[in-house]
């Protein structure tokens, strides 16, 4: 029946924040970019190893969402990485603030946590 996750769509506050974020800090390829005259709104496909993944979407004043890791809803959205240091590394570089590597109890895998611009919890999880 499912196949697979198709992509993930994100509303953002500032545009060009966002899609610098996703694109020139977390490295994702611009597929498509467009601009919807009549919604005012541009909308972003992201890829990821050649593989659609997130579509970036701006509106005109969108409402605020509780973002904190245990509210109700879409809690994080996880990128799996190779080398956890060396992940951490490159974006400290690129002055994000990221939380102490943890490791998972049940699969003994090191992860952990860094927001976008509009606080949405990003989770990096590594192979």
């Amino acid at each position: 029946m499912l196949n697979c996750i198709h992509h993930i769509a994100i509303i953002c506050a500032d545009y060009e924040r966002s899609k610098s974020f996703y694109v020139d800090v977390l490295g994702l390829d611009i597929i498509r970019e467009s601009y919807r005259e009549e919604r005012q709104s541009y909308k972003l496909d992201l890829g990821l190893n050649g593989q659609y993944v997130i579509e970036l979407f701006s509106f005109p004043n969108p409402p605020p969402r509780p973002s904190r890791p245990e509210s109700r809803g879409l809690r994080h959205l996880a990128f799996e990485v190779e080398d956890m240091e060396q992940a951490v590394a490159n974006l400290t570089e690129k002055g994000l603030l990221i939380e102490p590597i943890r490791v998972d109890e049940y699969t003994n895998k090191k992860f952990t946590f860094f927001a976008d611009p509009d606080d949405l919890p990003i989770e990096l999880y590594e192979k």
